[in-house]
């Protein structure tokens, strides 16, 4: 008897794609995708198992006469094979391929049956198998999992489960879709040519000024720790020194030292990516850059009128937001943990494209506190499972090695030895508190910000105060040339047009007026005489303090008023909480703001004292491969109020 994988409608068995090669092509690229940790095998072994369900007399009856889907389910008896031959990992990564990985209850409730021998022609399924396959039962036989941390176990169900949906899909439509899979082109990382351009493009940059000397000074630093093994970095400057690209220099250098195949930049922020991507594809050629989030994706780009996308590039980009199939990526925090954190299928599918690559995380400072442990256990899994390396960029950066009572990093290695005389040399601003923290009532504060003589920027920590305040001032706007409202509450186009017209309104020095929620505090490179910022936890008084004088080029330093709003609301119990207990330490000494590694301290502090750092019990979940509930449980949140 024949066995089929797929049908094709209205076509003759002999175009239907044959179950033996399906599962041969899947195991082979599944294979190929999981390349780190000797993964291969299991890999392997997933793919020539996971539609062993397909040779019930039940199924191939389906293909031939039709019916509902579902109606013959076949993931389950390749799980409950696997099982069998003691391989649990991989009875997961078949039992999932098309509902999602399980919960460890669900699975053993699903396969217990088979175990028990209830059903009904299970071992002549396998023997129809093994005959087709051309196997015996001895040669599905993978080594135990290499790891003891059950952690890492839980990851590396992931990888794999990973590798088989993408080699399962991609296969699929090679026999449905045979032009659409030609489109999927993958591209290398050119990294000598990305080098050249890179090294162009920064030579074209201004070089005389403290500040450039600065940013010259801390790219040849960063420069001479490329050559390391994969690991953690860090990244830690003012802000205005050029993060990004002394990033990206470092990323493509320790990508050649360490033959990794991609890039990732992610980014706290939606309305922050625009100009990233913009710098990127002037600097390497819009081909090479992949975008991809909530907001916008390739397939936005218009078809032609018989539905096609005429160009080849955008067609490539628009399937590789799938996969992350991509010389360099673009993407959210959000985007990028839900993959790693989900047990669907469409989103996990891109998680073995993170193996052997350099991912850099911009404003890491804004990493959500009540889900940082599992976060940071994630990433150390990946490092160690997939040979990935992590570089945390930020002006303020927080304290994640591992430490009494928080079980962080390891060891994360510095790409700048001395931050603390960048921070000294780069002091742009002073600091001062308004009517010494008295709480103050908006109009009283609109009376205070009116009297400066200056543009100026003035922050709330929730939307309600920033229109509030916005309405008071647009009823007295002579006194400003214009007035600008910027939150989240604004849709994704309407707030990058506010940025650009903000940006050439600065440059153009009109005297205006910007009121903002905490959006406006990472990445967005403004640069006002003053700020006034309500009071926030540290890590926000600091980043807004970065959008003051931010190029060092007014005559004297800048100014950065903190007050306390009369009934002023918080985004969350935790903001709050790092709030007043930043209020404690600074009304005794504001000076401390001007001190570097007061913020690791703070940042130690607070996770001690104020935020438990797992809040839904992720970590247990995962210790006890309940998938499922992993992905219900966590929610990177990164919305402000």
């Amino acid at each position: 008897m024949e066995f089929y994988a797929h049908s094709l409608p209205d076509q003759p068995k002999d175009h239907w794609q044959k179950l033996k090669q399906h599962l041969k092509n899947v195991a082979d690229k599944a294979s190929s995708f999981a390349g780190t940790f000797k993964a291969e095998n299991w890999a392997y072994l997933a793919g020539i198992l996971h539609d062993l369900g397909k040779y019930q007399e039940d199924f191939q009856k389906y293909l031939i006469e039709g019916g509902r889907r579902g109606s013959a389910p076949h993931a389950v008896w390749g799980a409950a094979y696997a099982r069998r031959l003691s391989m649990p990992e991989i009875a997961f990564v078949i039992d999932g391929h098309h509902k999602g990985l399980p919960n460890k209850a669900d699975l053993s409730d699903t396969t217990e049956k088979f175990k028990r021998n209830d059903v009904k022609n299970f071992q002549s399924v396998i023997d129809s198998f093994l005959k087709d396959v051309n196997y015996t039962e001895k040669d599905l036989k993978c080594s135990l999992h290499p790891f003891d941390n059950s952690l890492q176990r839980e990851f590396f169900i992931r990888y794999i489960f990973s590798a088989l949906i993408d080699a399962d899909w991609l296969d699929t439509e090679a026999h449905f879709d045979p032009d659409k899979s030609q489109d999927r082109i993958s591209l290398n990382l050119p990294i000598e040519e990305m080098i050249e351009k890179l090294a162009k493009e920064l030579s074209n940059k201004p070089k005389d000024g403290a500040i450039n000397l600065l940013r010259n000074q801390a790219r040849k630093s960063a420069l001479q720790k490329a050559d390391s093994a994969c690991g953690f970095y860090s990244l830690n400057l003012p802000t205005g020194l050029g993060k990004t690209l002394i990033s990206i220099v470092w990323a493509l250098h320790h990508a050649k030292a360490n033959r990794l195949k991609r890039i990732f930049v992610v980014l706290p922020y939606v309305n922050i990516i625009d100009q990233t991507v913009e710098e990127l594809k002037k600097i390497f050629g819009d081909e090479w850059v992949l975008e991809h989030h909530s907001s916008y994706n390739e397939s936005a780009e218009e078809k032609s009128d018989n539905g096609n996308y005429e160009d080849v590039s955008k067609k490539r980009k628009l399937l590789s937001c799938e996969n992350w199939d991509y010389p360099i990526i673009v993407t959210t925090t959000v985007q990028f943990f839900e993959s790693l954190f989900s047990n669907k299928t469409s989103k996990c599918r891109k998680i073995h494209n993170i193996a052997e690559s350099v991912v850099i995380f911009d404003e890491v400072q804004t990493f959500p506190k009540e889900i940082l442990l599992p976060t940071i256990t994630m990433l150390k899994n990946i490092q160690a499972v997939m040979r990935t390396s992590f570089l945390f960029c930020t002006a303020t950066q927080p304290a994640f090695e591992k430490r009494e009572n928080f079980d962080g990093i390891d060891s994360i290695q510095p790409l700048i030895d001395n931050p603390t005389e960048f921070f000294k040399k780069t002091r742009r601003v002073d600091f001062g508190f308004l009517d010494n923290l008295i709480p103050i009532r908006i109009d009283k504060l609109f009376t205070t910000v009116k009297e400066t003589d200056s543009s100026a920027l003035i922050i709330f920590n929730t939307k309600k105060a920033v229109m509030e305040f916005f309405n008071q001032a647009i009823q007295e706007q002579e006194s400003w040339e214009k007035c600008y409202h910027l939150s989240t509450a604004m849709c994704p186009e309407h707030r990058r047009n506010t940025i650009k017209d903000i940006r050439d309104d600065l440059k153009d020095k009109r005297k205006i007026l910007v009121v903002s929620t905490q959006l406006i505090e990472a990445g967005v490179d403004f640069d006002f005489p003053c700020v006034f910022r309500a009071f926030a936890p540290l890590e926000s008084i600091i980043q807004s303090a970065g959008r003051c004088n931010r190029e060092g080029k007014m005559p004297v330093k800048g100014k950065v008023y903190l007050f306390q709003l009369e009934g002023g609301a918080m985004p969350d119990r935790t903001y709050r909480a790092c709030a007043e207990h930043t209020k404690n330490l600074l009304q005794t000494d504001i000076n401390k703001l001007y001190r570097h590694e007061f913020y690791s301290e703070y940042y130690s502090h607070v996770i001690n004292l104020f935020v438990d750092v797992d809040k839904n019990n992720i970590i247990n979940a995962q210790n006890n491969l309940n998938f499922e509930t992993v992905n219900d449980s966590y929610s990177p949140n990164y919305s402000y109020s």
